[in-house]
């Protein structure tokens, strides 16, 4: 019950923040995940791949941001199971946002805003409450 109503609330949050279209926040975490997923298991021999130029005006101001690697739609309608053109519609809600940015040859990164907007959400509500429901359900299964 405890991680139902974490998640249920989480929910919620997560649909009026994305102007209630649920798929929005998936495709935009799935592009999260193509971008600096990679570097969570990051081997210090291999070649480090910067964002390129035309995606990095994108990025400007932040103080340090990973080196991203670049996804496009085809590759987020294949991790999601989504339809392409679906894909392609809700990506081009995301680059209005400003959430998004996408290159002449498709390639999709985040941006500054994203970083910025979901980076501040994440740590000044959702984490706190994630690991208070993490330490009740602790308490739970020690009793």
């Amino acid at each position: 019950m405890l991680l139902a109503r974490y998640q249920i609330r989480n929910l919620r949050r997560v649909f009026e923040e994305f102007e209630r279209d649920i798929l929005l926040p998936i495709l935009l975490g799935e592009i999260a995940l193509h971008n600096i997923g990679a570097f969570e298991h990051r081997n210090p021999g291999l070649p480090n791949h910067d964002a390129p130029a035309g995606g990095a005006e994108a990025l400007e101001g932040l103080g340090h941001v990973p080196p991203m690697r670049p996804c496009n739609a085809y590759s987020i309608s294949a991790a999601t199971g989504l339809p392409r053109e679906t894909v392609r519609r809700k990506i081009g809600r995301l680059v209005e946002l400003g959430w998004i940015h996408k290159e002449d040859n498709g390639h999709l990164y985040l941006t500054e805003r994203a970083f910025a907007h979901f980076g501040t959400l994440m740590n000044s509500r959702d984490l706190p409450e994630f690991l208070e429901t993490a330490d009740r359900v602790r308490r739970v299964l020690n009793d």
